[in-house]
This record gives C-alpha cells, structure tokens and sequence, in this order.
C-alpha cells in the first residue's frame, strides 16, 4: 500500500465532507486511517503457503475439525468491516498442521478488500492448495456493518455460507453443519 497516496486520499475526504483537517481532533488522523487500511488489508498480497507448509504425518483420514475462529474483513462494496467466526472440517490425507495455521489462514485471507462468500472460498482453496487434503468444508457467520449501520439498519443479522471442496462425504458435511450451527 502506498502511504502517502493513502494519507492524502484521507486528507482529500476531509475536505469533501467540509471538514477541517487541521483541527486538533483531525490533525494527525489522515496517516491514523492509513495505518489502520495497511494492518487491516495486510493480506492482500499474501498467501497461506508458509503457514499451511508447516504438516505433521498421521495415520488414518478421520475428519479435523476447528470452529469458532473469529475474524474480521473489510467489505470491499462499502469499505466497512463485518466480522465474525469461520469453522474448517477437513479430512487429512496423511498429513495435518498445527490447529494455529488454520486459524492464521483464516487471518490472512480476511485481511483483504472482501465479500464473505469469496473469503468462504478463499479460505478452503488455500487448505485444498497447501495442505492437500482428501477435502474441506468451510463455514463462515458473519455480521456486517453495511447492514447494521447503514441501509436497512438491521442490528444483529447475520449471513452464512459455507464451501466444501474435494471429497467430502454428504454425511461428513451434515455432521458438521450440525456442530457448528
């Protein structure tokens, strides 16, 4: 990201919206806002490989479970956050990583210009691409703040999809789906 474009984006809002960017209140909150978009968008150019890399060898291919990973994402229709928890099934095909990869995944791939439904995918095909697994289901809950702050103002709604990808049995999926809900 480009910090001094970025600052000066900010700086360019303030003026439109008839603010004065050399007030106190304001005055150092152009490069505040820069820094935010550069943690928040710190994934978009990165990938899971380094994190997914990291497996361990296992006999058999019993389903792996984490849920109730929180994150949070910026919506890139209206540049406002929505955040809330993801759960991963998958059914190693002799290897598994550590449970804190999953979850680091899960931070990379949010911290991206996103729609939920593309951070559902994203999430399983970097676990399909580096882990390799027989297959993976990712489930995503999320509330978002395009629709509980603006718009239709609905407070507390939430949205929910979910990806499975590879083979993952039907019956392995409604067991999930069961556990997660």
């Amino acid at each position: 990201m480009d910090r001094t474009k970025a600052i000066k984006a900010i700086e360019d809002l303030l003026d439109a919206l008839g603010e004065d960017k050399e007030r106190e209140g304001l005055k150092d909150t152009p490069r505040r806002v820069a820094d935010m978009y550069a943690q928040l968008l710190s994934g978009m150019n990165r990938t899971a490989e380094e994190e997914l890399s990291k497996t361990f060898s296992v006999e058999g291919g019993d389903m792996v479970i984490e849920k109730d990973i929180s994150f949070s994402s910026m919506c890139e229709h209206h540049l406002m956050p929505f955040f809330g928890r993801i759960a991963i099934a998958y059914i190693p095909d002799k290897k598994v990583v550590g449970l804190s990869k999953l979850a680091r995944c899960v931070d990379i791939c949010a911290a991206r210009l996103q729609l939920q439904e593309q951070l559902t995918r994203q999430i399983a095909e970097e676990i399909m691409k580096y882990l390799a697994p027989k297959g993976v289901l990712v489930w995503c809950e999320a509330e978002h703040t395009c629709m509980t702050c603006r718009g239709v103002k609905k407070a507390g709604s939430k949205t929910v999809s979910y990806v499975t990808l590879g083979n993952f049995p039907e019956n392995k999926k409604a067991e999930v789906l069961a556990l997660v809900k």
